[in-house]
């Protein structure tokens, strides 16, 4: 009797299988139902929010001034400003704004909303002020040196020379640089926070898209924006749902229930690439991959110390076996495809030599120590990839796995010893690049240079930075080229705290019935022109 029910229950199983998967699912032709997880999405605020996940979201509720093209990034493309110019000395910049524009309140989106929008950025003093800081602007100076001239026209003058194409760049990209509803936005300011606590979870754009709800690690729904200065997006909502499951994410696309998602393990991403129903797309940014130590720690301190650590990371066996559909092998600062960019330094795992220098150092036994990083995939991959290769040198790492916050708020606070992050800059420009992972002009807790990773790690070299900073203002092309190789050689030598090991590859897996979705090498991805077609409608 107990077997014959048993098998009663196996049959009544199977049939339940066989129907569920004969079931085709089809999510609403005019919704985007997309996969990803939200683990490093902590606030939506544009002056401290930092990240790519935050980029992706913001791009589709505000506008930029200008953008890069997606296919040829370094491309400077008009947004809510029609047209510019740049001085003859480099430190000057005027934009001139289309007119016409609305705020999602109906408010007239002017000049004086883009000047606003720097100065919450530099007053605030939070994580995104440090690129605008170290073009010499500042919450004193900031007001002079950004202001509207008219309803249409900013002028933006630097304070300090620099590359005014890097600043261009970091307009286009970084998520600082959009425009806020001023007057929406000091509706809700309380306690003089110039409406931080509001816009952690709102939204006071221009964009495609209108922020209808978000739910921390949970659900992301933009609805669109029909009064929209470029005409109403395609597709009338997009849900993001946090998923970090790679099987479920599998499942959902294959039967129809998402329609794009990323964050797939590779195994499932191979796997898709067999499915006819979906198309598989990889594209490389500028984002790097990599690990990093704090020199607030005695050990890591010693240059012996982080060299042992470099040679104790097994970059052909992370690159092979974790990070394909992830990145693509790169270990310099600087990342691949830009003229600057030097060969490959050739590092690989050396135990050995590792040994020796961790004696030297005073530590032939190894240490205790511990590895910060991410839950999700490829973070805790390489994480535990060098767990292992520390352990053949004597070093015993525990691996702390956690949410964004737990991650890069310990390293923003420098109170971690090991970490596996992902970072750089995303301007198509060497400089973006050393600014984010090397350059450090001030070392002090109270510096608060949160949006530097060189400072979060301590690292602090004022030969680099002088060096850096040559770069950054040199106006001959070819010179500015041999500076920028100069101090890869520089941080070579030097043994920086940040070891990159890939540049980042982003791969989504989205149904074949979504059209036009083009992924930004900077993050800045624009679903405005997405729609979807389902084969029972026709093509």
């Amino acid at each position: 009797m107990k077997n014959r029910k048993w098998l009663r229950l196996l049959a009544l199983a199977g049939a339940l299988c066989a129907g569920v998967t004969g079931l085709q699912a089809r999510t609403p032709v005019d919704q985007l139902i997309v996969g990803f997880s939200m683990n490093n999405l902590l606030t939506l605020d544009p002056a401290t929010a930092t990240g790519n996940d935050v980029v992706e979201v913001n791009v589709n509720l505000y506008d930029y001034l200008i953008e890069l093209d997606a296919r040829v990034p370094d491309k400077i493309l008009p947004g809510l400003a029609e047209r510019w110019s740049v001085s003859d000395d480099g430190r000057r910049i005027t934009l001139w704004l289309r007119e016409g524009v609305r705020f999602q309140s109906g408010h007239a989106l002017t000049a004086e909303d883009a000047a606003w929008s720097l100065h919450r950025v530099l007053k605030l003093n939070l994580a995104m002020a440090s690129p605008w800081k170290s073009y010499g602007l500042s919450a004193e100076n900031v007001e002079k040196a950004v202001r509207a001239t008219d309803a249409h026209t900013l002028v933006i003058d630097l304070p300090v020379a620099t590359d005014p194409k890097m600043v261009l760049f970091t307009l286009a990209t970084s998520v600082s640089a959009v425009v806020l509803d001023r007057r929406t936005v000091m509706a809700h300011e309380k306690n003089g926070d110039m409406g931080r606590a509001w816009l952690t979870t709102h939204s006071a754009g221009s964009g495609p898209f209108s922020l209808a709800q978000w739910r921390a690690k949970d659900t992301l729904i933009m609805n669109r924006f029909d009064g929209y200065w470029r005409g109403p997006a395609k597709m009338k909502r997009v849900v993001m749902r946090h998923m970090t499951e790679s099987q479920t994410l599998r499942l959902m696309l294959a039967r129809g229930d998402l329609d794009l998602a990323s964050g797939l393990s590779v195994p499932d991403i191979e796997a898709m690439r067999k499915n006819p129903e979906v198309v598989v797309r990889s594209t490389q940014r500028g984002t790097m991959y990599y690990v990093a130590v704090s020199l607030k720690d005695p050990r890591y301190a010693d240059r012996r110390v982080r060299l042992a650590i470099r040679k104790l990371i097994d970059y052909e066996g992370i690159n092979a076996t974790v990070m394909p559909d992830y990145g693509v092998p790169n270990q310099r600062p600087v990342p691949l495809g830009l003229a600057a960019t030097l060969p490959g330094p050739g590092y690989k795992l050396d135990v050995a030599g590792a040994r020796a220098l961790l004696a030297e150092a005073g530590y032939p036994d190894g240490f205790d120590t511990t590895i910060r990083v991410l839950s999700d995939p490829p973070f805790i991959n390489i994480a535990t990839s060098l767990q292992a290769t520390l352990a053949q040198a004597g070093i015993r790492a525990s691996v702390l796995s956690g949410t964004g916050n737990q991650v890069y708020g310990a390293m923003r606070e420098r109170k971690f010893e090991i970490l596996v992050g992902r970072g750089v800059g995303v301007e198509p420009h060497p400089h973006g690049s050393f600014r984010a992972l090397v350059y450090n002009p001030d070392n002090s807790d109270a510096a608060r240079l949160t949006n530097f990773q060189g400072w979060r790690t301590s690292f602090f070299s004022p030969a680099l930075n002088q060096l850096i900073r040559k770069a950054e203002v040199e106006r001959d092309e070819a010179r500015q080229i041999a500076d920028y190789q100069q101090a890869q050689r520089q941080y070579d030598a030097e043994v920086g705290g940040i070891q990159p090991i890939s540049k980042m590859v982003d791969t989504v897996v989205m149904r074949r019935e979504v059209r036009n979705y083009q992924a930004h090498p900077a993050a800045t991805t624009r679903l405005r022109d997405v729609d979807k077609q389902h084969p029972e409608a026709g093509v």
